[in-house]
């Protein structure tokens, strides 16, 4: 399935708009969203999610508008920041997910199930969510994706405050997916560009800067940069051009 955004303008009430005439086209596989804060890469998300939509232009799946319920149920968006349910275990939250986007109880909390174990959290099933700690809460956001078989996950700066070790497993696990979810994580940290990572998209004011696969993007890195500072030097080198 493509998701592709086509021509579209998006502006926050009365300000300039944060994406003019922008389109941009989902590759397969995990592809890192790079760009510093204000770059309007949680805006590019909430327009793909169906969150919000463009004044101008068309988000699609397939044959599907954004606007089209099967566009919604095909593509998963995790913002920012997850609010647990103290009152439900995890189980029960990633159910009450499924269930909310149209499963019946009984599928809903079948695959809630198998959902956990593709996020490596089965053990923590019957614990209540309020008591997970940030990483976990986040892997739960991505069962609570896979529990209706969402071919399309978005992740609005999921890794933020996860510690190294955290930030591995997290990578891991997305990797694990990209078979069957197209994966797009948005970032303003070069930390957080893996290696098994498939594409890079760098974002600035509202534009472009690349859209490639990682070694291409990592091949834009100046010579002479320091062994394990590619990506960063590839990242500065983009911006500093732009600027």
């Amino acid at each position: 399935m493509t998701l592709a955004l086509r021509d579209c303008t998006f502006a926050y009430r009365r300000r300039r708009p944060t994406l003019r005439n922008f389109s941009y086209e989902l590759p397969q596989g995990l592809t890192i969203l790079l760009g510093p804060n204000g770059a309007g890469k949680s805006t590019l998300l909430r327009l793909a999610a169906s969150v919000t939509h463009p004044q101008s232009g068309s988000v699609t799946l397939d044959s599907f508008s954004s606007r089209d319920k099967e566009f919604r149920h095909h593509v998963a968006w995790m913002p920012q920041n997850i609010t647990p349910m103290p009152s439900l275990t995890c189980r029960e939250y990633v159910a009450y997910v499924g269930w909310l986007k149209g499963m019946t109880r009984s599928e809903a909390w079948r695959e809630a199930r198998r959902a956990l174990a593709r996020v490596e959290l089965t053990e923590k099933s019957d614990v209540r969510s309020s008591q997970l700690s940030g990483g976990q809460l986040r892997r739960v956001g991505v069962a609570s994706a896979l529990v209706h078989q969402a071919r399309v996950l978005l992740l609005d700066e999921p890794t933020a405050g996860m510690d190294p070790r955290q930030r591995r497993i997290f990578r891991d696990i997305l990797t694990s997916l990209t078979d069957e979810v197209q994966v797009l994580l948005s970032t303003h940290d070069v930390g957080d560009l893996a290696e098994e990572a498939d594409h890079v998209t760098v974002l600035s004011d509202g534009k472009i800067l690349h859209s490639g696969t990682t070694p291409s993007f990592l091949g834009l890195a100046p010579r002479g940069t320091a062994p394990g500072r590619t990506a960063e030097g590839a990242y500065m080198s983009l911006l500093h051009h732009d600027g």
